[in-house]
């Protein structure tokens, strides 16, 4: 990562003068660019799940979903500058690794410093993070008008359908509007497999599989031949 690269930038505050002010802050830098602007998690949720965004500035103290739950749920991929009025978080903040943590009133110098952090962090970066490494073991989904917080140890597998999702829980079953690939970016991948562009299983539940199915809760799932090579692989070695 250079300087010279374009930064796709999402802003997530439930206050507009604070949105506004990110937002002019950022107008001095040529290669970022706003791809949005949301006023509390759910809309970002939506938001992220239909565009790539490198970097999101996180206020912290929000309604329904706070900032740290929020960033605990995304793709670790997408780095996160928290923002708040309270210095109570900063701890719980770095420890999820953020860039930074800007108090408010945010100072155009502090927030340079800020984005330098993330100009550094990218460019001594030894290799792009491709899965889920998050410590969290949970993730939201948006299902019935609300966002549902789900244990990634309740998922048994996902099918995919047209234009939503079918998560399959231990007690219960979540539908949501949400991609798989979306959703397998998510997922801890020491957990999850994907075996067909239509499925991801936990591996904890495998009862049994073979060079065609994968046997889960009873249901004998199918391994497509794109995913069969890389999916039998990886179940060798256990």
């Amino acid at each position: 990562m250079t300087k010279n690269q374009t930064i796709s930038c999402l802003i997530v505050d439930d206050e507009a003068i604070a949105r506004d002010i990110i937002s002019a802050h950022l107008s001095h830098f040529d290669t970022i660019k706003i791809i949005g602007r949301c006023a509390n998690a759910l809309e970002a949720f939506d938001f992220i799940n239909k565009h790539d965004i490198d970097l999101v500035f996180l206020d912290i103290n929000m309604p329904e979903i706070s900032g740290i739950s929020f960033a605990k749920s995304i793709n670790p991929q997408i780095k996160v500058i928290f923002t708040t009025a309270y210095r109570d978080y900063a701890v719980e903040g770095f420890e999820l690794r953020a860039v930074d943590y800007l108090l408010k009133p945010i100072s155009f110098d502090r927030f340079e410093k800020a984005l330098n952090s993330y100009y550094s962090l990218q460019s001594n970066r030894v290799q792009p993070q491709t899965a889920n490494t998050n410590n969290s073991d949970f993730m939201f989904v948006r299902s019935e008008r609300k966002m549902i917080k789900i244990d990634y140890n309740t998922i048994i597998y996902i099918e995919s359908y047209s234009d939503y999702l079918k998560i399959h829980l231990q007690d219960s079953i979540i539908i949501t509007r949400e991609t798989i690939s979306a959703t397998e970016a998510k997922l801890p991948k020491q957990q999850f497999l994907r075996i067909h562009r239509s499925f991801i299983i936990a591996l904890a539940h495998i009862q049994s599989f073979t060079h065609e199915h994968i046997t889960i809760n009873d249901i004998a799932l199918p391994m497509s031949r794109s995913y069969k090579k890389e999916v039998l692989a990886h179940l060798e070695k256990f």
